[in-house]
């Protein structure tokens, strides 16, 4: 029962560490060459946001019909190659 509870305690002890690792990491965060665009930062609005997803739609589709484009020419085409 003893060595059970000390290794819980190192257990505890190493979470506490990494806690306090990670929270001083973040707390410079906003103190650094990043932290005045952070500041400036702020959530999309609805139609920012729409707006955003359409045009990365676009141009994945856009890459995958280039994509597609060239392996049916490799495909069909292909002494030219």
């Amino acid at each position: 029962m003893l060595d059970s509870g000390r290794s819980n305690m190192s257990i505890e002890n190493k979470a506490e560490d990494f806690q306090s690792n990670v929270e001083s990491k973040v707390g410079g965060l906003g103190k650094g060459k990043y932290g005045r665009i952070l500041k400036m930062a702020r959530t999309p609005t609805r139609e920012e946001y729409k707006k955003t997803c359409y045009i990365a739609a676009l141009g994945m589709l856009i890459l995958g019909a280039v994509g597609f484009a060239i392996y049916w020419l490799m495909i069909y085409l292909p002494n030219y190659f």
